[in-house]
C-alpha cells in the first residue's frame, strides 16, 4: 500500500479589497449586492474614456503597520501585510522557534508596486532623479509582499511572489498547496 498523501487545508483567510478590509466586511458587502467598482478617485485621467475602477478606499495602514515601515511599502504590500495579519489571526497559528522554519509565504500580485513606480518615474522625468526613494525597487517588486509578511512573522520557509495575470491568486494558492504537499513548508 502506498504512503498516505499529506492533507492540505486552508485554516485562515484575510482580505483587503475594494469590497472591504476584512473577510467579514467583504462577505457582508457581497451578500448586500454592493460593488467595489466606482468612480476613479486616486488620480485624474482626463484623456481616458473609462473613469471607473476597483479602488481600496478608506485604508489607513498606520492602524496596522508601524509608520516607519509604511514608507518602505507600496500600498499593495500594505494590503498584503494587513490581509496576512487577518489570516494568521483567523487560523490561530502561533509562530515560534518550533515552527518558523516550516512556515512560508507565497503571495500573488498581478502588477506590483504601481503607485511607487508612478511616483518615482514622475520624479525621474521631472528632473528630480536625486529624490527617488532608496526604497523604490524594494517597494515595487512583487516578491516583497511575501517578503514583508515573512519578515513581520519571522518565518523562514519558502517566501516568494507569483505573477500570472488573472490567475495569479489561484496560482499562489496552488503553489502553497504543492509546497505543503512536498513537505517544504
Amino acid at each position: 500500500m502506498g504512503e498516505r498523501q499529506r492533507r492540505v487545508v486552508v485554516t485562515g483567510m484575510g482580505m483587503v479589497t475594494p469590497m472591504g478590509h476584512s473577510v467579514k466586511e467583504n462577505w457582508e458587502n457581497i451578500l448586500a449586492c454592493k460593488s467595489g467598482i466606482g468612480p476613479l478617485t486616486k488620480f485624474d485621467i482626463p484623456n481616458f474614456p473609462v473613469k471607473i475602477a476597483g479602488e481600496v478606499k478608506d485604508f489607513h495602514p498606520e492602524e496596522f503597520i508601524d509608520k516607519k515601515e509604511i514608507k518602505k511599502m507600496d500600498p499593495f504590500i500594505q494590503f498584503a501585510v494587513v490581509a496576512a495579519d487577518e489570516a494568521v489571526r483567523h487560523s490561530g497559528l502561533q509562530v515560534d522557534d518550533s515552527n518558523r522554519e516550516e512556515i512560508g509565504v507565497i503571495i500573488g500580485s498581478g502588477q506590483g508596486g504601481i503607485t511607487v513606480i508612478e511616483q518615482n518615474t514622475l520624479k525621474a522625468y521631472g528632473g528630480q532623479a536625486n529624490r527617488i526613494s532608496p526604497f523604490f525597487i524594494p517597494s515595487a517588486i512583487i516578491n516583497l509582499a511575501s517578503g514583508q509578511v515573512a519578515i513581520r512573522y519571522k518565518v523562514l520557509g519558502p517566501s516568494y511572489g507569483v505573477v500570472s495575470a488573472c490567475s495569479t491568486g489561484v496560482h499562489a494558492i496552488a503553489d502553497g498547496y504543492f509546497t505543503i504537499l512536498r513537505g517544504d513548508a
